[in-house]
């Protein structure tokens, strides 16, 4: 009985020490096709947590498109290998589990959100507080997790049309209409009066979008008329903006709806294809086309603005979760399946990789 007594303990204290040295983590040591180069892994658990940051048991992380574009690297690019294995994803939610020294406005067992932590897509992060957003009670873990990114990404959008418009409002198309963003962008339009036309790819997803925004003119791409519809649906004028995620060839056809001065803000690469700059007439037409992107985000803004905008991220999921929608959720170990669903046709919300609860 001692024996067998002294094994159990020694196979407590073996468990408990393997849990505090290593973590489940998704990695790559190449770009390409996440499919291909993505992998499930024991990694080293991170430090614990200095002064000044909080150590997160992450349980839930969304699969932006952009994290995917991380690891497939630029199109037609080299496919760059790296000596250490990195592990993808900036955001997330979980339960802190420790505190560093100073740290007093966040305990452990808090539910908390966190943007721009890198290596989400593991089972424990160590973030600086400023980074890390406690979460309202009442709100589920699967909002929590998607409660920073899209609507962070939302202002950047509003700053970047407003910024365009010159203080002359005009109407603004925006593609990709129906994915997470998407969808916050026909909110704020509504609410602010925006003259907004949505673009998407196929009449299911077109009527879909009608029926949960009625008030705004949707338009699938895969009409032959798609062009003259936007056209009928910005009065004849055109746009004089375009807020696009897909890129790619349908790049020409977007700067060929914008007014002469018009301006085509790209945040995404969802398409194929490609489009040469010298085909868009900027020059005659006096167009613009710019960039934006999240990951600027912390460079942008001061760290007073920072903390509004965050302010604003938890009052929407708060008070809007149906704007947070889900699509579903998969274990670490599912990551493959959880992909192959981003890339279904018709998706609609996000997809959630998690784990267990501790």
């Amino acid at each position: 009985m001692s024996i067998i007594i002294a094994g159990v303990a020694m196979m407590t204290i073996i468990n408990s020490s393997w849990k505090g040295s290593a973590m489940r983590a998704i990695t790559y040591d190449q770009h390409g096709e996440a499919g291909q180069v993505l992998r499930l892994s024991e990694q080293p658990a991170p430090a614990a947590p200095a002064a000044g940051q909080v150590q997160v048991r992450v349980l839930s992380r969304p699969i932006h498109p952009g994290g995917l574009a991380g690891v497939e690297g630029l199109a037609g690019g080299p496919r760059q290998r790296f000596a250490t294995p990195r592990i993808p994803g900036v955001e997330g939610m979980g339960v802190i589990e420790t505190v560093g020294e100073g740290v007093q406005d966040l305990r452990p067992g808090q539910r908390v959100a966190f943007f721009p932590v890198p290596g989400a897509w593991s089972e424990l992060v160590t973030a600086p507080t400023d980074l890390v957003v406690p979460v309202p009670e009442d709100l589920s873990d699967e909002t929590a997790a998607l409660m920073l990114v899209n609507p962070l990404t939302l202002l950047s959008l509003l700053g970047a049309v407003e910024d365009a418009q010159h203080g002359q409002a005009g109407p603004v198309v925006q593609t990709a209409a129906g994915s997470a963003v998407g969808k916050l962008v026909s909110a704020a339009a509504l609410k602010h009066g925006i003259p907004l036309v949505n673009l998407v790819r196929s009449a299911t997803g077109a009527q879909t979008l009608r029926q949960r925004f009625p008030g705004l003119p949707t338009i699938s791409t895969a009409d032959a008329d798609w062009r003259t519809q936007v056209q009928d649906a910005t009065g004849g004028r055109g746009a004089q903006v375009v807020l696009d995620a897909v890129g790619g060839s349908l790049t020409g056809e977007l700067a060929g709806l914008l007014v002469d001065g018009g301006t085509l803000i790209a945040y995404g690469g969802l398409g194929s294809g490609s489009t040469p700059l010298e085909s868009l007439a900027l020059t005659p037409r006096a167009l613009t086309v710019r960039g934006t992107s999240i990951f600027h985000w912390m460079a942008a803004r001061t760290p007073e603005e920072r903390a509004e905008d965050v302010a604003f991220a938890a009052h929407l999921a708060a008070t809007a979760p149906e704007l947070f929608e889900v699509a579903a959720g998969y274990d670490l170990a599912d990551f493959a399946k959880a992909i192959d669903h981003v890339r279904r046709p018709g998706k609609s919300g996000t997809v959630l990789l998690t784990s267990p609860a501790p």
